[in-house]
């Protein structure tokens, strides 16, 4: 196996974007003008450069999926390319005043235009990361307070077609939407959803990331699948890496998702792309079953918060 410090220079070796969140969050050095280059070198070159002269990604908002305005957005936040970007907060304010529905949500879906939850739990991650104005997210925070299920959690389909039970999909995108308000300083309603945050954690929790709550089988075997980028599906370094973020204490009931993460580390000391979710995409960062930069990054993260040591 590779030391420690002999992968840390691989990550370094990798796209600017993976230079900058290895020195923030590895060796704990927020480097702002290596954050600055994302914008104009590697991934988050390509990216802008894909944008229409309309301000939009792909045709649309939401077409086709992948390469659309919403998942673009979403994977320059998670480049983590610098917030104050007027090109990428003039698309995002348009976005918010030009796509919601009746019921204050974006992605109006149907004849009866409701929204859908998870589309808008990662709308508020990108637009909160962005700094979006608040009153262009009240009523998306109204929305998704309203869909807030008995069972702690949040399921797309619970204003559709009468979801009971929580969905992991759904939770964990609006969790990081909720975090992201929540460290980004905005107020409106934040009680609330703290409150929503807190039992939406206990909800993975009970699952312990990927077990059913009354049988104790596997969910869904994708849970277990290291996939990058997650898009809106949940797996557990998703959900363990969203802890790490959100300084979620440690919980025992992590521990069987850690010890799969463990057992899936390649002996030189790195994590593969082990599944990609397929769609048009504007480029490949990453090819699946090869080792990636993207989850031995986040699997680094989450070993190095909950002080899990892997290396000698």
């Amino acid at each position: 196996m590779k030391t420690y410090q002999e992968i840390i220079e691989w990550l370094l070796n990798g796209d600017v974007s993976i230079q900058y969140q290895t020195n923030k969050d590895l060796l704990n050095v927020d480097d702002v003008n290596l954050q600055k280059r994302i914008a104009t070198e590697g991934w988050g070159a390509q990216f802008l450069s894909k944008q229409n002269p309309n301000g939009h990604w792909g045709k649309r908002y939401y077409e086709p999926k992948w390469i659309s305005t919403h998942y673009t957005l979403l994977d320059l936040k998670n480049l983590r390319i610098h917030p104050e970007n007027p090109i990428i907060q003039e698309t995002i304010e348009r976005v918010l005043q030009e796509e919601k529905g009746p019921d204050g949500g974006i992605l109006p879906i149907g004849t009866v235009q409701l929204s859908d939850v998870c589309v808008n739990g990662m709308c508020l991650n990108f637009a909160s990361y962005f700094n979006s104005d608040e009153v262009l997210l009240k009523s998306i925070v109204d929305f998704l307070l309203s869909e807030l299920m008995e069972d702690g959690g949040f399921n797309c389909r619970s204003n559709r077609s009468g979801a009971v039970h929580s969905s992991m999909h759904s939770t964990i995108s609006v969790l990081e939407g909720i975090t992201e308000y929540e460290l980004n300083g905005y107020h409106y309603r934040l009680e609330e959803l703290q409150k929503a945050k807190k039992s939406s954690i206990e909800f993975l929790l009970c699952h312990k990331l990927f077990l059913s709550d009354r049988t104790g089988e596997i969910i869904h075997k994708d849970f277990l699948k290291l996939s990058y980028p997650s898009r809106w599906k949940y797996d557990i370094l998703r959900a363990l890496d969203y802890f790490q973020y959100a300084r979620v204490p440690w919980d025992s009931r992590m521990e069987e998702a850690q010890n799969v993460l463990n057992k899936k580390q390649n002996k030189e000391g790195t994590w593969n792309v082990q599944a990609k979710h397929p769609g048009k995409l504007h480029f490949e960062m990453e090819k699946a079953g090869k080792p990636s930069r993207w989850n031995t990054l986040r699997a680094l993260r989450v070993f190095n918060y909950f002080k899990k040591g892997l290396f000698p």
